[in-house]
């Protein structure tokens, strides 16, 4: 089960809101296979170069966010490239996507991003007890 965060960025106060915390920290809990399965959808979805091209391309359009239109040139890629990419970080919750008219808009769903970065935030080493004589 895929986290749909439909959290989008405040552009000028640079904050989200309702964050999601569908991603449990990697260092501090032991993980399901259903979470452990989430994660690494997530993990595939970021690790194409291509992929974070797409999302840092993204964040830095006005109001923080880009038709394909707007994508295939600066990216280099073909229409159809740039869309299949973008339907797999939709699919991995990394984007979200609106319909207007013929065209569809992405827009990066922080939280999302922040529950990932939150999953991987180490903690403090546990300390080992001394053995008892």
């Amino acid at each position: 089960m895929l986290c749909q965060a439909s959290t989008y960025v405040n552009i000028r106060s640079m904050r989200t809101s309702n964050v999601a915390s569908c991603c449990p920290p990697v260092f501090r809990t032991r993980l399901d296979q259903e979470a452990a399965a989430e994660l690494a959808t997530t993990f595939r979805a970021l690790a194409d170069p291509a992929r974070l091209r797409l999302l840092s391309l993204i964040w830095s359009q006005p109001g923080a966010e880009a038709c394909v239109c707007h994508l295939v040139e600066p990216i280099g890629l073909s229409q159809p490239t740039v869309s299949h990419h973008l339907k797999l970080l939709n699919d991995a919750g990394l984007l979200a996507r609106e319909k207007r008219g013929a065209w569809v808009y992405y827009r990066v769903v922080a939280s999302r991003l922040e529950s990932v970065r939150a999953a991987l935030a180490p903690h403090a080493p546990r300390t080992r007890r001394a053995k008892r004589a």
